[in-house]
């Protein structure tokens, strides 16, 4: 009997066998984390997450799934979803035995093959690569970092009254969504490569980085929906699929533009500067890491910091109570003598001191997270047993944990039966100060923790609070449409904004 007459006659056989170790597999999944609940065939399959992500509202669908199901939920046959705080700080402590998720972060590199901190799987790598920068991000070799940020508002400020001021007589909209990203473009860049990209005094785009950013997004999207990531780092494919310097938009594009920067940069010597390349090549980053971090410095420098100044300035122009109040809290603070007149820039030393500032601050970040997609980490493979309600949950060997940002900033248990709702005031609280402890912990979480804490938190911070206290002290702003403030989608946890048109006018008495 001939070869091909054998394998006919068993190609049910063949079939057969197939489908068993298929069925097999499928159930093997299934069983392993049956014990946790999750919507309809995520035990099986990928699809509901896969339509999750398509929809670009993965933060209302994540924390829809921890309401409904519990805080550690189901979302694929490997994966789940927390909205525990301590289980989120358990798993990025610094000596945890939790490590990244490869499928997630393993797909965030740029370039195939060139790992930068936040896609570097390697845990000792890793922990090099941040001792690398800590110094240049926190502004310990950086001593010109907060200039640089005030020449940046002070330029914001600029453009408005040149361009942008209404009067009684006149109305000029502006989209304050584009603006603030101007602003966080050209800080990032004047602190990372020692000269700002030029947005603000330009008005616009210069680089097309905004425009190229959202596309390279909407590919990201794409390919993590599908579940081609692994694929599509592959060598042909990666050339392919994959960012190239060549394109004129999306990620190759942005690659592009921050490596000329950067090499302008390189070109010019480290004498004299004081800049985050200078801190990098002190402490012995070399020119491909440089490259290499520096894209993503400007991507995760710039999108998070303008979804949060956004998102504070549309809490406090939509609740009319917290926005007289801290105006009250800077005029006071200006008559006082502790920030220098305007034209002047507070000093962040007397900005972190402002209490209504900073609670306000804290609870625009809270109630609109400004990076909402899961960061999972990996269960040790000797698996792990945590308390959760006075429960011992057992967490098996190499699942998949993400974090669920809404479900977890937005729990009532930890900040109030008025969760959902933006009041600076439950930040001021001195009555109770061990609930007061539990959301400050639950909000450091927003910057991530431990081993995986964000190093760009302290410039965040700093920013945040010049541009919203000058905001404030030179202007008065009102939204435009109320019915639509913004235009805002969600690609894997980064919001893309836009359309944020206000009427700006001068105030009548700047103090």
């Amino acid at each position: 009997m001939g070869l091909f007459a054998l394998l006919s006659e068993s190609r049910w056989y063949l079939v057969a066998t197939v489908i068993i170790f298929y069925v097999s597999r499928k159930y093997r999944q299934y069983n392993r984390l049956k014990a946790f609940k999750g919507p309809f065939g995520t035990g099986f399959s990928e699809l509901w997450h896969s339509r999750a992500i398509l929809g670009m509202e993965t933060h209302l669908r994540y924390a829809e799934v921890c309401e409904k199901y519990g805080p550690i939920a189901r979302i694929g046959p490997n994966d789940l979803m927390t909205s525990s705080p301590e289980l989120v700080s358990r798993m990025s402590a610094a000596r945890s035995p939790y490590t990244r998720a490869a499928w997630f972060y393993g797909a965030l590199s740029f370039e195939p093959g060139k790992d930068h901190v936040f896609s570097e799987l390697d845990e000792k790598r890793h922990a090099r690569k941040r001792q690398q920068m800590a110094a240049g991000y926190s502004g310990k070799d950086n001593p010109s970092l907060e200039p640089s940020i005030d020449n940046r508002v002070q330029e914001l400020l600029d453009l408005i009254r040149t361009k942008y001021l209404s009067s009684n007589k006149s109305f000029k909209p502006m989209d304050l969504a584009r603006k603030i990203q101007y602003f966080t473009l050209d800080v990032i860049s004047d602190i990372g490569f020692g000269t700002p990209f030029g947005n603000l005094a330009a008005d616009e785009d210069v680089n097309k980085y905004i425009q190229s950013n959202e596309q390279g997004l909407r590919v990201m999207v794409a390919i993590f929906a599908f579940g081609i990531t692994k694929l599509s780092k592959l060598p042909p494919l990666a050339q392919l699929l994959g960012p190239s310097e060549k394109d004129g938009y999306g990620f190759g594009k942005m690659i592009a533009t921050a490596k000329q920067y950067i090499e302008k940069r390189l070109a010019s010597g480290a004498q004299g500067r004081h800049d985050m390349i200078a801190s990098f090549v002190k402490h012995g980053m070399t020119k491909d890491e440089l490259l290499t971090e520096g894209v993503l410095q400007v991507m995760a420098g710039s999108d998070t910091t303008a979804t949060a100044v956004r998102t504070t300035m549309l809490c406090l122009m939509t609740h009319p109570s917290s926005y007289w109040a801290l105006r009250a809290e800077i005029d006071a603070t200006v008559n006082s003598g502790k920030v220098p007149a305007s034209p002047g820039i507070i000093p962040d030393s007397v900005a972190r001191n402002l209490k209504y500032l900073q609670a306000v601050i804290k609870e625009g970040i809270r109630v609109h997270p400004t990076i909402t997609e899961i960061m999972p980490k990996t269960v040790p493979p000797e698996g792990d047993t945590f308390e959760l309600d006075g429960k011992q949950i057992f967490l098996p060997g190499g699942a998949n944990i993400g974090y669920c940002a809404w479900g977890i900033h937005r729990n009532k248990d930890i900040f109030g039966e008025d969760a959902e709702i933006f009041r600076p005031e439950r930040w001021l609280d001195e009555i109770n100060e061990e609930q007061l402890n539990r959301m400050q912990r639950t909000f450091d979480l927003m910057f991530g923790f431990g081993k995986y804490q964000c190093l760009g938190k302290n410039i965040a911070m700093i920013e945040l609070s010049k541009l919203v206290f000058e905001f404030f002290r030179n202007f008065d702003m009102e939204i435009v449409n109320p019915e639509k403030p913004w235009t805002s989608t969600n690609t894997l946890g980064v919001f893309l904004q836009e359309d944020m048109w206000v009427r700006v006018t001068e105030r009548t008495t700047i103090p």
